[in-house]
């Protein structure tokens, strides 16, 4: 299933399970609350926190807990289905007492939300949700014209992952093909410094040579000039030299990439060096994001609005070039499949979203990933062209119809600042407060590419831009014009804002070479 649409509706596993409606269900903590007197829990106000992610419900049942024992509040999380989610708030907000004060909700719905009165501008008197405490994607994704409407929760996004055993065991290749010339070059000055020449045909005055280089090279210098011995030492690389060798090798664009798989001598697993989702638009989006605008920065204004212009053709074009280099098939190829090509150890490099962590973790403990790997930035397409990931942000958003606003933003910055630390061990969700620590570096290294993304537009006017954009990458893919693919887009969504028909400028497809493989002519 594509994640964009798996993110629209994350409760459908719920609904399928018969869980449609269901109270937090924090086995441990929440059961606690059984023990304590009926009177006691009446005695407080009570405070309904609703969510469909199912993952949430241990950890959001143990916040609510502590939350209780610190305020004279309590807080009862709610799993809920996620058909019909915000359809569902409104109903019972507007015909029923029992509404939720809160609920966590992607950003994209944000502007739905806003309009009918169930998001109320965040009452942020600490000034949590700031740039101290949250990258710029993080507040983009709650800004609604201009306002805060909602609390920084936890995020989706893309970024490379690699192999890093392959690409240690070719780094420590390369440093000691380097120590051998080195070493080379060191033993023929020790030779021309003791007065003869080199000479291949004079074997008598190298092996003197030798014996008078060895108090200059040292015994190692002398084994590698040639001792009598013939014995030679395994090389063995500083493991700080290695590291700085493989962030070296690393690529930085697709450029690199296409020049890497071009001369990797793979070993005998490997089937490809690149591989990734070509069908899925969240793992594609990077290839236009930085050049197509849609909603400005907050992704909220109609006025702004730039799909179709040259710099995105070119970006498409980059694109279907690279289907001439890896034949990726879009029917039989999905992110499950490649993810677990990737565990066995069949690609070099892939795209991935954050559960990419848990899952080689998990395959590690099994003992069916005997490798390690690391996460990077999405590179970009070459040194002219740059990329940018998508990204979704969840946060928690307090009802406009709640009459407990004040105690409604306190338990949402509670939640989204003060106990975010253990989020991601808990839940396995990557949380969008800036600081927090990972036992694990690489899902650290999503934070990186958090910072630097895109966040889904909140426009109800857009909300099948996803969709149209994941058909032109296939048509695009496939052969079709570049130009013409992004043209007919660009139509369709400007006549859906403007409400009456639009054309655009036709733009000729650049017919210049991009730097390095990516659309170089045959």
């Amino acid at each position: 299933m594509k994640l964009w649409k798996r993110i629209a509706a994350v409760a459908a596993v719920a609904a399928a399970a018969g869980v449609l409606i269901y109270y937090g269900i924090a086995s441990d903590r929440l059961a606690d609350l059984a023990k304590i007197p009926d009177n006691a829990l009446l005695s407080k106000p009570t405070v309904n926190l609703w969510y469909t992610d199912e993952a949430l419900s241990d950890y959001l049942g143990s916040v609510a807990l502590d939350f209780s024992e610190e305020k004279d509040v309590r807080v009862i999380p709610k799993l809920v289905s996620g058909l019909e989610y915000l359809e569902t708030i409104n109903q019972d907000s507007l015909q029923t007492n029992s509404y939720p004060d809160l609920y966590i909700i992607s950003n994209d719905c944000l502007e739905k939300a806003y309009l009918a009165g169930l998001a109320s501008p965040v009452k942020d008197e600490a000034g949590l949700v700031s740039e101290e405490n949250f990258s710029r994607p993080a507040l983009e994704a709650v800004t609604y014209k201009d306002r805060l409407v909602g609390y920084p929760f936890y995020y989706e996004t893309s970024a490379l992952i690699y192999n890093k055993t392959y690409m240690e065991a070719l780094a420590a290749a390369s440093l000691e093909a380097e120590a051998d010339a080195a070493e080379g070059e060191a033993a023929m000055e020790a030779l021309n410094e003791n007065g003869e020449p080199f000479d291949a045909g004079n074997t008598e005055g190298a092996a003197e040579g030798t014996q008078g280089a060895e108090g200059a090279l040292g015994a190692e210098g002398a084994q590698g000039a040639g001792e009598e011995s013939g014995e030679s030492e395994t090389f063995v690389p500083e493991e700080a030299q290695l590291e700085e060798r493989i962030d070296a090798m690393i690529p930085s664009t697709i450029d690199n990439i296409l020049t890497f798989a071009d001369s990797y001598d793979a070993p005998e697993q490997v089937e490809a060096v690149f591989k990734w989702d070509v069908d899925d638009i969240f793992y594609n989006y990077f290839f236009v994001g930085n050049y197509i605008d849609v909603g400005g920065p907050n992704g909220d204004d109609t006025e702004s609005i730039d799909i179709y212009n040259l710099d995105a053709i070119r970006c498409l074009m980059a694109y279907q070039a690279l289907n001439q280099f890896f034949s990726i098939d879009p029917d039989e190829v999905d992110y499950d499949s490649v993810i677990q090509e990737f565990i066995d150890g069949k690609l070099v490099f892939t795209v991935a979203t954050t559960d990419i962590v848990g899952r080689i973790e998990e395959a590690k403990k099994d003992g069916e990933f005997p490798y390690e790997y690391g996460v990077t930035n999405i590179p970009n397409i070459n040194e002219e062209l740059k990329t940018r990931s998508l990204s979704v942000t969840n946060a928690v958003v307090v009802n406009g119809y709640s009459q407990k606003k004040d105690i409604a933003n306190e338990f949402a910055a509670y939640l989204t600042g003060e106990r975010a630390q253990n989020l991601y061990e808990r839940t396995g969700r990557m949380p969008a407060r800036k600081g927090v620590s990972f036992e694990n570096p690489q899902a650290e290294a999503f934070g990186r590419e958090y910072a630097l993304s895109v966040p889904i537009p909140k426009m109800m006017a857009t909300s099948n831009y996803w969709v149209q954009m994941e058909i032109a990458f296939t048509r695009v893919w496939s052969g079709e014009s570049a130009t013409d693919t992004l043209k007919a887009l660009s139509e369709k969504i400007m006549t859906q804002v403007t409400g009456q028909p639009f054309e655009e400028e036709y733009i000729e497809e650049p017919v210049e070479e991009t730097e390095g493989y990516i659309g170089e002519e045959e």
